[in-house]
């Protein structure tokens, strides 16, 4: 079994110091970015927004329950999908992205693709997320240096269609941090600020169920880069293999209990299908804490 890296983690363990704010937006406590995907296909929630309308409703919704981002995807990336062609996903995200940006909402761009990202930033997205780290597309390093948007950098083990046949690490938090890090160095190298950067270890994406475990335990290791760390576990089916197989929609307890105990260990943005629940448990933990000082 590889050894762990040498970190304080944990509630009782002395934080290292976040970045103080991420587009805008104060981190002296978490917050949270609701997730809004306007695909048929997406793992939990697909075809649940049937169009533009719908969409820009719901999003709304989560921003007045307390979402800070609302990250809006129009290709699916769960295990075992295929992509989709630029054109429809930019269809799919432009009017959403136009509709909730014109109501004052701050929007991520959830694409692995620059004509996509150019699309959503022209439409009013202020940040990219991008499961690729801005290497599943050439021109997307230069895209977000450019337009002066923020970016969250994921790591991905492989491809979507084929990511879980058999990943495998030597030493997965040891790899992951490292990648990131040279991630994080290649775009502060193409001009974009380290205070313009999220980082996000990539829950499911390439990892088995203890990868993903061994990750959220010592997610302490991932705050030496400097950069807010941004988790995504919601409703994801490393929770259903842990704790019985539930399904998608019947994983909120797990997706709770998986996001505290990131916070916990430094992550400072939660992506999350169920937002009011969301942010309640965030308030309560961040209230338990203040009770002490």
């Amino acid at each position: 079994m590889a050894s762990k890296i040498d970190v304080s983690i944990g509630g009782a363990a002395e934080k290292s110091a976040a970045p103080a704010i991420f587009t805008g937006i104060a981190l002296g406590e978490p917050i949270v970015m609701g997730i809004l995907n306007v695909t048929p296909d997406s793992f939990s929630d697909g075809g649940d927004l049937p169009d533009p309308a719908a969409a820009i409703a719901v999003g709304l919704a989560m921003r007045e329950a307390g979402a800070a981002i609302l990250d809006v995807g129009g290709e699916s990336t769960r295990p075992g999908s295929d992509p989709v062609p630029i054109g429809e996903e930019q269809r799919r995200i432009v009017p959403v992205v136009r509709g909730l940006a014109q109501a004052g909402a701050i929007v991520s761009i959830d694409t692995r693709h620059a004509s996509v990202m150019r699309a959503a930033i022209d439409a009013g997205a202020r940040i990219v997320n991008d499961v690729t780290a801005l290497t599943g597309d050439p021109d997307s390093m230069r895209v977000v240096a450019d337009s002066g948007v923020s970016v969250v950098l994921m790591h991905m083990q492989g491809e979507p269609k084929t990511m879980q046949q058999d990943p495998h690490y030597d030493d997965v938090v040891r790899e992951v941090r490292d990648y990131l890090a040279a991630r994080v160095d290649a775009c502060v190298a193409a001009g974009i600020a380290r205070s313009r950067i999220a980082i996000d270890p990539g829950i499911g994406f390439g990892k088995t169920l203890d990868h993903n475990l061994r990750l959220l335990n010592e997610l302490g290791a991932f705050r030496e880069l400097g950069c807010a760390i941004l988790i995504g576990v919601s409703r994801k089916s490393f929770i259903g293999r842990a704790a019985g197989n539930a399904a998608p929609k019947a994983r909120l307890g797990g997706s709770l209990a998986a996001a505290l105990a990131a916070v916990d260990r430094g992550a400072r943005i939660v992506r999350a299908h169920d937002v009011p629940e969301t942010v309640q448990a965030l308030k309560i933990q961040a209230a338990i804490g203040r009770a002490g000082d």
